[in-house]
């Protein structure tokens, strides 16, 4: 029989604990948990490094708010209190990390609006928390074959949202294309948080010609502020220039 690996991630450890058990009971299903999107992490690196890798992650999509409480009789495993990672970011980082497992992300409620970053950020579900556990199975088993998973209440919301957002995108990559290739570049340093006498250092510039070409930038993607362009510029698909091996002088203001 082949064994389905699920690794619960929510922060409420009555939840993820029960969940854990009631799946655990299924002959097909392995089944851990961890309490935090570190912990998250640490479980999926380990699980790579023992050769069992997960295949599945059922996240939740308020994880991140620190819940009181005492330690379960089977434990959850904790992140520490300064790497707390959100739901969606934790989907984001997964799926860049190990693209072949599949999320599926549990919610208290139906929000058109988080259910599209979800499924932009990689997920491939989103279940109420408060669905049956027949069907929350069924979920699973259905990613597992490449399905998306939304309840029909949410289908149109969701498409809205995801169309809006391919607008939004497509205008911000228009405004980026009008850009030069060395305005390019600087957008990149801003994307990447270096100051103005950080970029003048890396592109061999004045300060005084980065500034420049700084304010063009702005100018050309009709924002008023760097952290605006920045925004955009993610939008757009616009990474960060790569710091690797770099020694710069990174600035609290970039604007």
């Amino acid at each position: 029989m082949v064994r389905i690996r699920v690794l619960v991630v929510d922060d409420h450890r009555i939840f993820a604990e029960s969940l854990a058990a009631a799946l655990a009971a299924e002959p097909d299903v392995d089944v851990s948990a961890a309490g935090s999107g570190p912990a998250a992490l640490r479980c999926l690196e380990r699980a790579v490094a023992e050769g069992r890798r997960f295949d599945v992650l059922l996240v939740d999509a308020d994880l991140g708010g620190k819940v009181p409480g005492t330690r379960p009789a089977v434990p959850v495993q904790e992140g520490n209190e300064d790497g707390l990672v959100d739901g969606i970011s934790l989907v984001t980082g997964v799926r860049s990390a190990q693209p072949n497992v599949r999320i599926v992300v549990l919610a208290e409620k139906d929000d058109p609006r988080r259910a599209a970053l979800a499924l932009q950020a990689g997920a491939s579900g989103w279940v109420a928390k408060d669905c049956s556990l027949s069907r929350l199975l069924t979920v699973i088993r259905g990613v597992l074959r490449d399905e998306t998973h939304l309840p029909p209440a949410l289908l149109t919301g969701v498409l809205r949202e995801l169309t809006a957002a391919r607008k939004h995108r497509t205008e911000s990559e228009r405004l980026v294309e009008s850009l030069t290739p060395r305005e390019r570049e600087v957008l990149r340093c801003m994307v990447a948080g270096l100051g103005r006498k950080a970029v003048a250092e890396r592109l061999y510039l004045s300060p005084h010609t980065v500034r420049t070409h700084m304010q063009n930038v702005l100018g050309k993607l009709g924002v008023h502020s760097t952290l605006a362009a920045v925004a955009l510029a993610r939008r757009a698909g616009v990474g960060p220039v790569d710091l690797a091996g770099d020694v710069v002088e990174r600035g609290g203001q970039l604007a």
